[in-house]
């Protein structure tokens, strides 16, 4: 293939993935300006980030107002980004004048907001304006939703049609008293519970700032360098495209928070090499769609979902950080070993020599730009606030890139990554205000209250993982088809109050919620980032889905040991010995590779008779092995320790008696 063949073939690969997450994701389908409202557009952006940074180191704004204010540009971009309809013309020179008028009441409605909260505050009444301004609020939210979130305005819908409408006509439990328009609108608008509460916060500082130094990180040529020190790691071993495209994913899904974005944006290089090498077409699309996800709860940075939890939990950002280490290193370190066992099974082998760059080398070109995440690092860890860490990264990063020529940052690419930073977070953005109307639902009816008494009553007290059951059922169903963040948020206010009722400890609970809220997108039958991985690849989506599920297989077990047992989530329990976390850190470790290779079918020695498929049971031995030993327990690890010892002297005897046939 020639170079112009291979640029094409990469350019109609990178179509097809946005095609396929447009067709999926409401976030991904925007408009595309020209002539001057392009310029404009750019320069709102612009406007936009610089305010936002302003806000949070140098600002007075209180918190209502300053979510107010960031509403007040969240949603008119929103109308300007976001297709009217799904088949709507994209490229456009101008705005439909229907966006125009409802910017026009976005900016007046949430203008009256933002002059006239102090004063309703002292009051705590509304008058007949303040309850259509109110109203006016809540459509152009939700419409704005629609386009930009999809099947989460339709949740949103359906919680606040409970809350307004037809709950009062539900019997027992479920009933809700009948709530006046005026009431309904003083939760969700003028109240902190709603619209302007928690999320449209957490969205108008953390999301905002952090989505911002990706974008900076990304421009500064971040990828390349994780691309590159990927290949000089893992590149020579069995399968290393394989691998350096789960370290690749998972750290930039870390930074951009969005698994589906993820997979469209690296699956377009990554699967057709892992494809190329010799792995077959679902197993790569597999995958992709499992490293991409698991960024969403991998610290440092936790794709922005922590500093939601943080806040919700309110707690310093540094406990959920470092409580989310250990269980994301099990599940990377669970995915890179079925990697390598399915490349030992192919027998592939790694990249040639000529191909994997010096490690010396790339430090020297790209080094340096580690320093904007070590800046983050040590503020965070120093004690300082992880908004101030962010900002202070973003300002950092510029002139680290000047320390090389080739990564060196000009105005034009500062102009482009502040501009891409705050396109990003518009999705996201509205995602964090509409959730409020459930959170706010949920708060008035006592919903998440009367479910959680519920499960209660079915499994009853101190059924840890029974209740750790139906969560996790409930978290895919409710993660499916939406954004990490919100996702994480639905669930939070309906099951974090279930498991806490059966024991779960506050941080257990919620990372319990988050790791299983962000499975749901490789979680059949909606499984997003299998679908978009599926696509690009030319699989199988269910079949890509189950094998997905198996080597995701970590995050699906170790959350419900940590959930009895929180010394898995470092730090998470005061008191707990630094010596018993390391050594439940190093046995579960093993457990958790152990379930890998039973799960993976191959031997546990001599690769070369891998055509010689483990038997049943000793398949069976290395899973309940691996399974006691990521129980965090004395007795479980002796017991682990001999099924697997066990395993391996059948796995020799096996070994010993096919020897001579294969002589």
């Amino acid at each position: 293939m020639t170079g112009d063949e291979s640029v094409k073939s990469q350019s109609e690969l990178d179509d097809k993935a946005q095609k396929l997450v447009e067709e999926k994701d409401a976030d991904s389908r925007t408009r595309v300006y020209t002539g001057v409202m392009d310029k404009v557009l750019i320069g709102v952006l612009i406007v936009w980030a610089l305010f936002q940074i302003w806000a949070n180191t140098f600002g007075t704004l209180g918190a209502v107002k300053l979510r107010t204010a960031h509403i007040m540009f969240l949603l008119p971009l929103a109308f300007t980004l976001y297709p009217t309809f799904k088949k709507e013309r994209r490229s456009r020179r101008l705005m439909p004048v229907w966006d125009i008028a409802l910017i026009a009441a976005t900016l007046v409605c949430f203008g009256y907001l933002f002059l006239r909260y102090d004063t309703m505050a002292k009051t705590g009444r509304l008058n007949d304006m303040d309850v259509f301004v109110g109203v006016v609020c809540l459509v152009v939210s939700f419409e704005a939703a629609r386009r930009a979130s999809g099947n989460l305005a339709i949740i949103a819908l359906v919680f606040l049609s409970y809350f307004a409408v037809w709950g009062r006509y539900i019997p027992g439990t479920f009933g809700t008293s009948a709530f006046t328009l005026k009431r309904v609108i003083k939760a969700l608008v003028w109240d902190t519970n709603g619209i302007l509460g928690t999320g449209a916060g957490v969205s108008a500082t953390y999301i905002f700032v952090f989505v911002l130094f990706g974008a900076f990180l990304k421009y500064s040529g971040f990828s390349q360098f994780i691309n590159d020190i990927a290949l000089t790691l893992v590149g020579r071993t069995p399968g290393g495209p394989a691998k350096v495209a789960v370290i690749a994913s998972a750290l930039m899904g870390m930074i951009n928070g969005s698994a589906i974005a993820n997979v469209a944006t690296t699956g377009t290089i990554t699967i057709p090499l892992m494809k190329k090498t010799g792995y077959k077409k679902d197993f790569a699309a597999a995958v992709e769609a499992v490293a991409s996800t698991g960024g969403q709860f991998t610290p440092p940075i936790m794709g922005a979902v922590g500093f939601v939890m943080a806040e919700f939990m309110c707690v310093n950002y540094t406990q959920v950080m470092l409580a989310a280490a250990i269980p994301a290193f099990l599940y990377y370190l669970s995915l890179i070993y079925s990697v390598h066992l399915e490349a030992k099974r192919l027998g592939l082998s790694g990249l040639s020599p000529e191909n994997i760059p010096q490690a010396a080398a790339v430090m020297r070109a790209r080094g340096h730009l580690l320093i904007p995440l070590v800046v983050l690092l040590v503020l965070m860890f120093a004690g300082y606030t992880p908004l101030f860490a962010a900002i202070a990264a973003i300002f950092v990063t510029i002139p680290v890139s000047w320390l090389r020529k080739e990564t060196r940052m000009s105005l034009d690419t500062i102009v482009k990554a502040t501009v891409e930073g705050s396109r990003s977070a518009v999705g996201v953005g509205i995602s964090c205000i509409i959730i409020g109307v459930i959170i706010g639902s949920v708060n008035m009816t006592s919903l998440g209250l009367n479910f959680g008494n519920m499960i209660l009553k079915v499994v009853g007290n101190g059924h840890l993982f029974l209740g750790g059951l139906m969560v996790m059922i409930m978290s895919i169903i409710l993660g499916m088809g939406v954004p990490g963040v919100a996702a994480y948020v639905i669930v939070y206010a309906v099951a974090v109050p279930v498991l806490r009722g059966v024991g779960a400890t506050e941080m257990a609970a919620n990372m319990f919620c988050l790791i299983y809220a962000c499975l749901s997108n490789i979680t059949p039958p909606v499984a997003m980032s299998s679908y978009v991985a599926a696509g690009i690849a030319d699989s199988n989506m269910t079949k890509t889905s189950l094998i997905a599920m198996r080597l995701g297989v970590a995050g699906f077990i170790v959350p419900f040991f940590f959930l009895d047992n929180p010394v898995l989530l470092f730090g998470s329990v005061e008191g707990t010995a630094l010596s018993l976390t390391i050594r439940c850190f190093v046995t579960a470790s093993v457990g958790v590779l152990a379930v890998a290779h039973g799960l993976s079918g191959l031997p546990l020695e001599r690769y070369s008779h891998g055509a010689t498929a483990l038997r049943l049971l000793g398949r069976g031995m290395l899973i309940a092995g691996g399974l006691l030993f990521v129980n965090p327990t004395v007795i479980t690890d002796i017991i682990g320790l001999v099924l697997i010892v066990a395993e391996v002297a059948l796995n020799r005897l096996v070994l010993a008696k096919i020897r001579p046939l294969t002589a």
